[in-house]
């Protein structure tokens, strides 16, 4: 019997196998769907299906520098226990690698890996590792130097936190105490000029709001918006932070004494802005008496 594209895709989305075990399961047993979907359990690679459901909200960041180009992926997993494990870390490595030579997320999981996709590569990991996994995001970042950080690193250029920076000008030095201050302070933009318009109007109305409670006059709030929104671009802006090496001077000033510009940068940590499913421990075990 032939196998068709569309007998290969009902069987992965309703068993969470790789493509290639999926067309060899219909192979192996004639088209026969069930009969395929127990071939699968059979060697094991079916579990991915029955895990799906799970929040993956830990795992690792990892980032990769070659040349002028630096590459930042974040794989998530179930639990921080599967982070911390050696062969979950080296696939996330290959991942990083693999991603050097593609241009975003859909690129990445669709590349190829050691005659897999990554895709199908952390679909397979499910089954052996037992746990819900998945490639959430890459970001990349290119210039005249381009240095990485990873903040308390879980292994060799992985960990909860990885920072890339790229400049025109400076040195690795400098670059990496750039990239140490973005990890602390977790800055919204490079700029004013990269800051996300919808980000300054809420806070602009935030503040005229708060400045109006006060009954002061129109022309007195409009100073009062001025001086605050002024405060506000330097907490936000990573050129106008204040340099936690050097408070004195604001990144952008310590990067011109270095010689440097700073022209773009990726901060990306394990799990922001996933929601995470917490259930109190006396429902979850009443949830267990019930069945």
């Amino acid at each position: 019997m032939a196998i068709t594209a569309a007998m290969v895709k009902e069987l992965r989305d309703s068993t969470g196998a790789g493509m290639m075990d999926a067309k060899k399961a219909l192979t192996e047993n004639d088209g026969d769907m069930e009969a395929a979907v127990d071939w699968l359990r059979t060697k094991g690679l079916a579990k991915a299906a029955k895990k799906s459901g799970r929040t993956a909200a830990e795992g690792l960041v990892a980032v990769k520098v070659d040349g002028g180009r630096g590459v930042a992926v974040e794989v998530n997993s179930e639990t921080d226990f599967v982070a911390k494990n050696a062969e979950f870390q080296d696939m996330v490595a290959g991942v990083a690698a693999t991603a050097m030579g593609v241009a975003d997320t859909d690129a990445l999981a669709a590349a190829d890996m050691g005659g897999k996709s990554v895709a199908d590569t952390i679909t397979a990991k499910v089954a052996t590792i037992g746990e819900n996994m998945s490639l959430r995001r890459m970001a990349s970042v290119e210039g005249g130097v381009v240095v990485s950080y990873v903040h308390n690193a879980a292994a060799d250029g992985m960990g909860k936190i990885g920072v890339l920076v790229a400049m025109t000008g400076g040195d690795e030095t400098f670059g990496k105490q750039v990239a140490m201050h973005i990890a602390a302070t977790n800055p919204a933009a490079l700029n004013e000029e990269q800051l996300d318009q919808a980000i300054v109007d809420k806070e602009r109305q935030v503040q005229i709001d708060i400045a109006r409670e006060s009954g002061k006059p129109e022309e007195v709030i409009e100073k009062m918006i001025i001086g605050r929104m002024k405060k506000f671009m330097a907490e936000v802006t990573l050129v106008n932070q204040a340099f936690v090496i050097n408070p004195d001077l604001t990144v952008g000033a310590a990067a011109k004494e270095a010689g440097a510009e700073i022209t773009g940068f990726v901060r990306m940590e394990v799990g922001e802005g996933i929601e995470k499913k917490e259930e109190n421990f006396a429902e979850e075990v009443a949830k267990a008496a019930q069945g």
